[in-house]
């Protein structure tokens, strides 16, 4: 028993990164040694499919709750010129994110040549309504029901119009208002607290579903399959570079900023994020990489903290591009329609998703719900989908860092439009 209770923690004590690397690659090299061994994918695939259902379980409670108090932390007081500039900014570089990363999916293609459709001799449909249909169809008639089925943009709309309700709440004259509000919200914290503690427990499972997950591609597909994974990988690298050199280096010339003096001062905070990969955990050094550029408390003391909370460009970039392979390596390519939805569903779900490692793979699952692409336990979209949570560790760093560093654009932009940005600190 004591033996049991060492190995146990032992395993606890490795960090979660190199638990799903190791899972990875030892999936990887025995599925290559067990070639199309019938045996050993029938005893694996339960263990995979157990981790697509811990998932889609979490999927959510856990966006519906972070959203709801991602968008009633945007105090009203604040949403004036300054706290509304901040806001516009983000939702537009989000947007700008989201274009970027479908644009590199679509020139780079990954996930093509891997053909999981053809295995299971069966390819899944992506069926997307006309784009009234998806304006019309965001705002749920009955919430609960979207709730129940899963859609995704209802289910969004409906936490955002609570959250931003609960928020003038929080913040009215009324005190028997205020009181009741911030109970609600509270509670609400309370639950996204707790489902962020299932999440951490599901994550410690997961090197063993990736195991399996990876293990089903490589049995089947062998070697051929280390091409789409590197192909994934770049391309989401790709697209954040993209973000850099076009929207922040582009805000900085516009706002008559050197691009490359601003990289220079980000990069404490982008590798700090890179490494903890949490824009929550980085966010004292962001604080402190703000002061030390010139913006004034008042601005990076708001606009930091709701961008640690609503502005995830570099998920969004993640989004895009992880779909369109989703999408390429079931043999479903997506129309306009599919990619609007994916647009608006990765913009709008930017607000809820929380700083902390792996969100974005959850986020990543209501992208791919809302266009069709359902990740069933056993179906080719769940063996695609877990390729990418086998390597989601090294996207993360990336994709984490890139959220820090558009948060710290966001507050020098606005700093400088303001002309409160103190010249002086920038330039030393």
């Amino acid at each position: 028993m004591s033996a049991i209770k060492g190995i146990f923690s032992a395993y606890f004590k490795i960090n979660l990164l190199v638990k799903i690397l190791v899972g990875l690659v030892l999936g990887a090299i025995v599925g290559l040694l067990f070639q199309n061994n019938p045996e050993m994918i029938s005893f694996l695939t339960p263990f995979g499919d157990l981790f697509i259902r811990l998932l889609k379980m979490i999927m959510v409670p856990v966006i519906a709750c972070t959203l709801i108090v991602g968008a009633s932390t945007i105090a009203p007081a604040h949403l004036g010129r300054i706290g509304g500039k901040l806001v516009l900014y983000y939702m537009m570089t989000s947007f700008f994110a989201i274009v970027i990363g479908l644009f590199v999916g679509a020139v780079l293609q990954p996930g093509t040549g891997l053909t999981l459709s053809a295995i299971e001799g069966k390819a899944k449909t992506a069926q997307s309504p006309s784009v009234v249909d998806i304006l019309l169809n965001i705002v749920p008639t009955n919430p609960f029901n979207a709730i129940a089925e899963g859609q995704v943009l209802p289910i969004i709309f409906f936490c955002l119009m609570f959250g931003l309700a609960l928020a003038f709440g929080r913040d009215s004259q009324d005190e028997t208002v205020k009181k009741a509000s911030d109970l609600v919200y509270l509670f609400i914290e309370g639950v996204s607290q707790a489902m962020f503690k299932i999440v951490g427990w599901v994550m410690q499972y997961a090197p063993f579903g990736v195991f399996a997950l990876i293990f089903i591609v490589f049995s089947k597909n062998g070697a051929t399959a280390f091409g789409p994974l590197a192909n994934v990988t770049a391309s989401v690298y790709i697209g954040l570079v993209l973000q850099v050199v076009i929207v922040y280096f582009g805000t900085c010339l516009l706002m008559g900023l050197s691009p490359i003096r601003f990289l220079s001062k980000v990069r404490h905070p982008m590798v700090t994020a890179f490494v903890t990969r949490s824009s929550g955990a980085t966010l004292p050094v962001s604080i402190d990489a703000a002061e030390k550029m010139g913006v004034p408390k008042a601005i990076y003391g708001f606009g930091l903290p709701v961008g640690a909370t609503i502005n995830m460009d570099g998920t969004t970039i993640y989004l895009g591009v992880c779909a369109i392979f989703i999408a390429n390596a079931v043999g479903v390519p997506l129309d306009f329609s599919s990619q609007l939805t994916i647009v608006l569903t990765a913009v709008l779900a930017s607000i809820g998703t929380a700083g902390v490692p792996g969100a974005g793979a959850i986020m990543l699952l209501m992208v791919l719900e809302s266009v069709g692409l359902k990740v069933e336990a056993g179906s080719t979209v769940a063996v695609a989908y877990g390729m990418i949570l086998g390597i989601d560790a090294l996207l993360d760093m990336g994709r984490t860092s890139m959220n820090v560093v558009g948060d710290m654009a966001g507050v020098v932009a606005v700093a400088k439009s303001e002309k409160q940005l103190d010249l002086d600190r920038w330039n030393s």
